[in-house]
């Protein structure tokens, strides 16, 4: 069973993946009139195919083509012409005025009740899924009429429309496409057939820019400054640039603040990044970000240490999500650090991306974290920290033990590797988007940053993984074709908003 938002990331990773939503509507169709002449074999001639203004309307547009081959079909159009909201439906609508059917609109809805008593089968192709509450006019109205006929063969074309709301076609039959929508039962779907329309592998076991286009929350014209997102890095210590490089990744995401806290050493470093003291190219454009970054100094001037926790619980209060690890190292006395600082977010249901030298911390004590909002990024090494595993070689084996240990924990986890592996032990999705030049340090500081602001503009743990690995990935491959093996963490950084421009 799949969600309404699962389908619109299949039906973009399918387009990513070499099969255009056009070939996924035409196989749909088709499936459709393949059903009612194959298997249903109906005797009748007359066939009506209620169809919408989106994309299910459309494929009742495909279907009433194959259909007229055979039968005598009228098509209803619950809109007018100009109402039809997709390129791919437009186009399969002109394709219907070449063939011998007959066409009305909505202009004609008192001609419905005539039609539906003409008519012996009935497709229902208005609305797809996705509905809840009220079905608005003229839906609520048609779909009464439809439940009111009788003797007739109602066959719906993925859901019946209106199903989640109080007013749904009851059909006899409901075929839908590459598997049962969340909420449907014989009881409101009648027969349920699941039709293959050629979604390919790939676009269901891999990301793609399908969960980015569905899962982003875009930024509402009556939002104001913090409402997008305030995240906060703790991180910094034997490595000055971590923390940094998560923070200006995070902002480059579409979050409105980063708080970063660190050992005074590196909370000076990266307040001082100038122009006028480095004037190259690449630090002019760190310079105009670093502004961007609140940066609180600790107590310590090298490392994280249990007397900063004071200091980080009054960012904590104001902040939507933490990352924690970037560059902390792994002295005793900051691992305590993170154990009570993890503590306290876990207490005030922060969610949390825990990386790099953070990891060690959980894997020695899982229970931290044990069915909570967080994110843990390992490569191999880091996760045998986490786990007491070593990991198996080959992908299969990879994804069922992090499946196994996302489960057990309750937490998300995104495996670094040739292919990342991010589970949440119930789903699991892979992702090969990257390139070797993408070795370079810093490029993981980068992704926990990313995963972090998109917990913070409340993605879920899950889907923010799945987000952050499509974003960093493209944005490094994008950064590979202008610098090849020279690229560097900030060259990822610039990429990101060109990855959101052109997939949002």
């Amino acid at each position: 069973m799949i969600n309404w938002e699962e389908i619109h990331v299949l039906d973009k990773n399918a387009e990513f993946y070499g099969v255009p939503t056009t070939k996924l509507m035409e196989n749909a169709g088709k499936h459709v009139a393949k059903f009612i002449s194959d298997q249903l074999r109906i005797v009748t001639k007359n066939i009506l195919v209620l169809s919408g203004v989106g994309n299910n309307g459309g494929d009742g547009f495909v279907a009433a083509r194959y259909l007229s081959k055979k039968y005598n079909v009228t098509v209803f159009l619950t809109g007018k012409e100009q109402d039809i909201k997709t390129e791919i439906s437009k186009n399969n609508f002109k394709k219907l005025k070449e063939k011998n059917i007959t066409i009305y609109d909505i202009r004609s809805l008192k001609k419905l009740d005539t039609l539906l008593q003409e008519n012996q089968v009935i497709i229902d192709a208005m609305l797809g899924i996705g509905l809840s509450g009220t079905l608005k006019e003229p839906y609520s109205e048609i779909v009464k009429k439809v439940n009111k006929t009788k003797n007739k063969t109602i066959i719906s074309v993925d859901t019946p429309t209106g199903l989640g709301t109080n007013n749904t076609v009851k059909p006899q039959y409901t075929i839908t496409f590459h598997d049962i929508k969340k909420g449907m039962t014989p009881k409101n779907s009648g027969e349920i057939i699941i039709a293959d329309i050629g979604i390919p592998k790939k676009a269901i076991e891999y990301v793609g820019p399908g969960e980015l286009s569905t899962y982003y929350p875009k930024p509402k014209k009556t939002s104001h400054k913090g409402d997008n997102g305030k995240l906060l890095v703790i991180g910094g210590g034997p490595y000055i640039g971590a923390p940094a490089l998560s923070g200006l990744a995070a902002l480059r995401t579409g979050i409105d603040l980063v708080f970063i806290a660190a050992p005074k050493r590196v909370a000076k470093a990266i307040t001082s990044f100038s122009p006028f003291i480095q004037p190259k190219k690449l630090a002019i454009g760190i310079a105009k970000l670093s502004p961007n970054l609140i940066v609180t100094e600790l107590k310590h001037d090298e490392i994280l240490t249990p007397e900063d926790i004071g200091l980080i619980e009054k960012i904590l209060s104001k902040v939507d999500a933490v990352v924690i690890g970037p560059g902390l190292g792994s002295e005793n006395i900051t691992k305590k650090a993170i154990e009570k600082i993890i503590n306290r977010c876990v207490k005030n249901l922060k969610p949390m991306v825990i990386d790099a030298d953070a990891i060690q911390v959980v894997g020695e004590k899982t229970e931290l974290i044990k069915n909570t909002s967080t994110v843990i990024t390992p490569h191999a090494g880091e996760f045998k920290e986490l786990t007491g595993v070593k990991l198996p070689s080959e992908t299969e084996g990879r994804k069922k033990t992090v499946e196994k240990y996302a489960k057990k924990i309750g937490v998300t986890i995104l495996l670094k590797g040739s292919v990342d592996i991010i589970s949440n032990g119930k789903e699991t999705k892979l992702n090969d988007i990257h390139n070797p030049g993408m070795t370079v340090g810093g490029t993981g500081d980068v992704l926990a940053g990313i995963t972090g602001a998109l917990l913070s503009k409340k993605v879920g743990p899950y889907n923010a993984a799945r987000i952050s690995v499509f974003i960093n990935g493209t944005a490094g491959n994008n950064a590979f074709k202008k610098r090849s093996y020279g690229l560097i963490a900030t060259d990822i950084i610039d990429e990101i908003s060109n990855v959101l421009k052109k997939y949002l």
